[in-house]
């Protein structure tokens, strides 16, 4: 058995995360949970679970044994997270909130705060893998393929890697319900959380509305044809099929691209259209876990976290971009999205994609 330690855990009142904190009890560690709130504007209407969270993370930890904390970090949530993700749609593009919620709040001002605490170690309840290697700590994906959540972490650093412990990363979700279960937890059966965390399962354009003026424009197809209108360029996706409202005979219409200048909306019928297509991508914002850039050559990548690894190559432009070229073309490449790199299963880290190679 390692050496005891004193290691804080997120709690989000999830199963997860519980599971996490008990094994890590009974490995004989000092175990202090945190119950993070990240978001306080409406957390007091039908779609906000914050209240219920807290009370279901302060039971877990009253029946494992350990203190609770709830620490409010929602003002660096909405200083490093939600404004970035406005500025995005804004700008045309889909960011992934939950990748920079992971590497500026749940290791960045948590870790701060745990170690505060005294912590020596910090846990969370992710589905990955930290591997100690003469390269330093690795980050690995999870054993579970359908869980895996690497690609969530691409951006921590090292020394956010190094203090990080994944207790799941080994195990399959339905084991750790087991678990849940057996050690008679009340939140074994809790169904896990979908969607961006601070808009739970509210309509998000419902929510964008509230913070972003609406421009509505025309659906266009490549010929130049109009064949419905868009309720706001940041409303819509490429690929997205559902909620465009087109009409007529033919195969379903898809999202295949955005032209900002005319705040059109670029769509094509069917799911393989040529269109939909990319055979490599360009990214920046580039984070790298073992603290440098790979070099370039072979390696497999994800442009989506619900989609297998592609196999690629990886380059750098003249602006120290990365560039992906695909051995095939990949579906609906989406800016704002991150594409990550994995070598086997070691996750290398990433950045976001702005689009084409120039």
């Amino acid at each position: 058995m390692t050496r005891p330690q004193r290691i804080v855990v997120g709690l989000s009142g999830g199963v997860d995360s519980s599971v996490t904190a008990w094994l890590l009890k009974q490995q004989g560690h000092e175990v202090i949970g945190v119950f993070m709130q990240n978001w306080e504007d409406d957390n007091n209407d039908e779609y906000c679970s914050i209240k219920q969270d807290a009370l279901d993370a302060m039971a877990v930890a009253d029946i494992i044994g350990i203190d609770m904390e709830v620490v409010n970090f929602a003002g660096e949530y909405k200083d490093r997270v939600f404004r970035y993700f406005l500025e995005e749609y804004a700008a045309g593009r889909t960011p992934n909130p939950d990748v920079l919620c992971n590497a500026e709040i749940k290791f960045k001002a948590f870790l701060d705060y745990a170690v505060s605490l005294g912590a020596e170690a910090i846990a969370t309840g992710h589905y990955a893998c930290r591997v100690d290697s003469p390269r330093g700590a690795e980050l690995h994906k999870g054993a579970d393929p359908n869980k895996d959540q690497s690609y969530f972490l691409y951006r921590l650093q090292p020394h956010q890697l190094r203090p990080a412990l994944f207790p799941l990363g080994e195990l399959h979700k339905p084991q750790v319900r087991e678990i849940a279960s057996q050690i008679k937890l009340p939140n074994a059966r809790k169904k896990d959380s979908t969607g961006i965390c601070f808009i739970g399962e509210r309509p998000f354009r419902e929510f964008l509305q509230r913070y972003l003026p609406t421009q509505p424009g025309e659906m266009v197809t490549p010929e130049g044809k109009v064949v419905g209108q868009h309720q706001g360029l940041m409303y819509y996706t490429l690929g997205q099929r559902q909620g465009l409202g087109i009409g007529g005979p033919g195969e379903p219409w898809f999202v295949a691209g955005k032209q900002r200048d005319a705040n059109q909306l670029l769509v094509v019928q069917g799911h393989d259209h040529p269109l939909l297509y990319s055979p490599a991508l360009c990214a920046d914002q580039l984070s790298w876990t073992l603290g440098e850039p790979p070099a370039p050559g072979r390696y497999a990548a994800k442009n989506r976290y619900r989609m297998q690894d592609a196999a690629c190559t990886l380059d750098y432009d003249a602006n120290g971009r990365a560039v992906l070229t695909f051995d095939q073309p990949q579906w609906a490449i989406t800016p704002g999205q991150s594409a990550v790199l994995y070598d086997g299963s070691l996750c290398l880290g990433g950045g976001v994609i702005v689009g084409a190679p120039e």
